[in-house]
């Protein structure tokens, strides 16, 4: 009885402690509020800010007249109003969502898509091909970038958006559409897309063929003109293939279903013969493996296969035809017996505990490649240079970490067992909710990447936040004046002090100087002015994790 008691107390207690629905939604507005209003460039967002808002950087773009395009920027901002819209049908956060479109309208290119970045201020975006400023002449920056989720993700934002407003906002609903458009008429007639495109090629001198080994291939890189190959790096083309299932859902628009299909079919004919069964990061337009940067070799690759397989398994959910499940059982073979023995070089130690892909097979011999590190110096205008390195290695010794030439194999039992369980149920009970959230067809959603410090609760959440509705952390986001930059990748030795270019000092040795020993992997930095020490930081993805949290809170509360 005593035990029952104190049960009932405790669960009182806890209870009382959780915040109310209304303490959740006020919450939510101050947080989002301060975000629109305090952060926001014309509706956008950098990565990271400081926390007296005097600076933004992302990847790309930096300062405050740039916001940046990659998803952990404007598009998963503007996905989590439209998550606390849909919680709470309080019109504010589609507003928000929609000044972020805006943005995004302003920052689409002539060719119907979006780089890394958008500018804003009026002089600098004159060197850009924005189509809302009619600038669309050929001497502009004007390349439709599909790397990273790029314009996938915008066009998710404005397609959600679109439908969210009932299709009222011209510019907002006019944009979709041409994005649309232009993203269709980009597509190869096998059905892959280029990883940036800015006019469309001569479709005749890529034909429709399957995969084949080439019968030979050089191991020296061949330079960067590989745009125009057919790519699933960094799952580009899975990305594709879903922003157009979930165009055709949006739009009703029977293009945009075929061109998802289509999508699927080049994936089929792509699958490389055996011995090696699974997938090429890119392909040149004879459907042979090619190099695309550097480090990025003809071969099969461990990594992208794995998100090859999950949006065949994507496809079947959707339309139920069982030729895109079957190239999985041979590719889930191959890739279970391609596991690398893990050794005690650096590169293992970075990876988390379970099996070991290659991110590279060499071709028919599947030998495991790596990618060996190189020295590098960037300096402010002059651009970056290699010293050394990035040469193909068949070990792992001093390979680069910069860039995953070797990742996990845990993912595979998922595959495999989400697999088993497709290819035993009925097509129609499978279909995936009409309503799409994230950025990519099997992400978690917003927080999967939830940091160990971060906010686990939503008491935490709001307390957390400070009075201005910002959640801040300590960090650094790097500095605009850098004007050197040096990697190390082996024993180096740094000079500081006076003298000339040469390392003298007028002839005579100065006693000043000091000798910093170098060792693998560090950097050294050079910035006009003091670096300053790490100060509290904003977030984005911080924000829109914490607010899509809160989101899904009120709407429990609804329903309790």
């Amino acid at each position: 009885m005593r035990l029952f008691t104190a049960g009932l107390l405790l669960t009182g207690l806890l209870v009382a402690q959780s915040p109310s629905r209304e303490e959740a939604l006020r919450a939510m507005r101050k947080a989002a509020d301060f975000y629109r209003y305090k952060v926001s460039t014309q509706g956008g967002y950098h990565f990271y800010y400081t926390s007296d808002l005097s600076y933004g950087r992302s990847e790309s773009a930096e300062g405050l007249t740039q916001v940046e395009v990659q998803r952990e920027a404007t598009p998963i901002v503007a996905l989590a109003y439209l998550r606390a819209y849909d919680a709470t049908g309080d019109r504010q956060f589609l507003e928000h969502a929609r000044a972020a479109a805006h943005a995004l309208v302003r920052g689409q290119l002539c060719s119907g898509g979006w780089d890394y970045l958008i500018e804003f201020d009026p002089e600098k975006r004159k060197q850009y091909q924005y189509r809302s400023d009619g600038n669309c002449g050929e001497d502009k920056r004007g390349v439709t970038n599909l790397d990273d989720n790029v314009t996938q993700a915008a066009i998710r934002v404005l397609m959600r958006v679109d439908e969210a407003l009932g299709f009222s906002d011209d510019k907002i609903h006019e944009a979709a559409r041409f994005a649309i458009d232009r993203f269709i008429a980009a597509q190869y007639p096998i059905g892959a897309w280029p990883q940036r495109f800015r006019q469309l090629p001569d479709f005749s001198k890529y034909p429709v063929k399957r995969a084949s080994y080439p019968e030979s291939w050089s191991k020296t890189w061949p330079g960067p003109d590989y745009q125009g190959h057919y790519t699933f790096n960094d799952n580009s083309i899975a990305d594709a293939i879903d922003t157009m299932l979930e165009a055709a859902r949006i739009y009703k628009d029977p293009r945009c279903r075929a061109a998802a299909e289509k999508g699927g079919q080049f994936i089929l004919l792509a699958q490389m013969p055996d011995p090696q069964p699974a997938w090429a990061q890119q392909y040149d337009s004879q459907m042979r493996p090619a190099w695309a940067r550097v480090f990025e070799p003809p071969a099969v690759t461990g990594g992208e296969s794995q998100g090859i397989m999950r949006i065949l398994m994507t496809l079947y959910r959707e339309t139920g035809e069982r030729k895109y499940l079957e190239p999985i059982p041979r590719a889930l073979e191959y890739l279970k017996r391609s596991f690398v023995p893990r050794g005690e070089e650096e590169v293992f130690r970075r990876l988390p505990p379970g099996p070991v892909l290659a991110r590279f097979y060499e071709l028919e011999t599947n030998n495991p490649l790596y990618i060996t590190k190189g020295s590098r110096l960037s300096a402010a205008g002059l651009g970056s240079r290699l010293v050394d390195g990035y040469q193909i290695s068949y070990t792992a010794e001093s390979v680069i970490t910069h860039y995953s030439v070797l990742v996990s194999g845990a993912g595979l039992a998922d595959i495999e067992q989400e697999y088993r369980k497709l290819a035993a149920a009925d097509p129609k009970s499978i279909r995936r909710p009409d309503k799409l959230r994230d950025l990519s067809p099997w992400s978690q959603g917003l927080g999967e990447a939830r940091r160990r410090d971060a906010p686990v609760s939503i008491s935490d959440v709001i307390s957390s936040m400070d009075d201005r509705g910002a959640w801040t952390r300590m960090g650094t986001i790097g500095r605009a004046n850098r004007l050197v930059f040096a990697f190390a990748a082996k024993e180096m030795l740094l000079r500081i002090g006076r003298g000339s270019s040469d390392g003298s000092a007028g002839g005579r040795v100065d006693a000043r100087a000091q000798l910093i020993p170098l060792n693998e992997n560090d950097t050294v930095e050079i910035f006009l002015g003091p670096q300053p020490p790490p100060e509290r930081i904003i977030s984005s993805s911080d924000f829109a994790r914490n607010l899509t949290q809160l989101a899904e809170y009120v709407a429990g509360k609804r329903t309790d």
